[in-house]
C-alpha cells in the first residue's frame, strides 16, 4: 500500500509564502498522477494542482498564477510552492497520488493524512 506523508503546513500573513511537500513510502509507477487537493470548512473538496508522469499540469482556477507544483526524487517527492497566500486558501492539504494519467483531478485511490495551512484574515 502507498503511504503518502505531507509536510509544511504553517500558519502565514496574508500575502506569505508556504511550500508543501509529499513523500511517497514506495517508487511511483511509471504512469503516475501526484497532486493536491484541500477542503476548506463547509465547503467542497477541491483540486488544487496535479502533475503526471508525461508532464501534464492542471491547477484549480483560484490557484493560478500563484502556486507551482513540482517533483523530485523520480516522482516520490511531491511539492507545492504556495505564494501570495490568501484567507481563502486556509484549509487542510492532502497529497493524493494514482497509477494513471492526470484526469482533470479526477478520483485518486492514495491519500495523504492532510496538513493545515492557515492564512488568518
Amino acid at each position: 500500500q502507498v503511504q503518502l506523508v505531507e509536510s509544511g503546513g504553517d500558519s502565514v500573513e496574508t500575502g506569505g509564502s508556504l511550500r508543501l511537500s509529499c513523500v511517497v513510502s514506495r517508487s511511483t509507477y511509471s504512469k503516475h498522477c501526484m497532486g493536491w487537493f484541500r477542503q476548506a470548512p463547509r465547503k467542497e473538496r477541491e483540486g488544487v494542482a496535479e502533475i503526471d508522469s508525461a508532464g501534464n499540469m492542471n491547477y484549480a482556477d483560484s490557484v493560478k498564477g500563484r502556486f507551482t507544483i513540482s517533483k523530485a526524487n523520480g516522482g516520490n517527492t511531491l511539492y507545492l510552492q504556495m505564494n501570495n497566500l490568501k484567507p481563502e486558501d486556509t484549509a487542510p492539504y492532502y497529497c493524493v497520488s494514482d497509477h494513471k494519467y492526470c484526469e482533470g483531478f479526477a478520483d485518486f485511490r492514495n491519500w495523504g493524512q492532510g496538513n493545515q495551512v492557515n492564512v488568518p484574515s
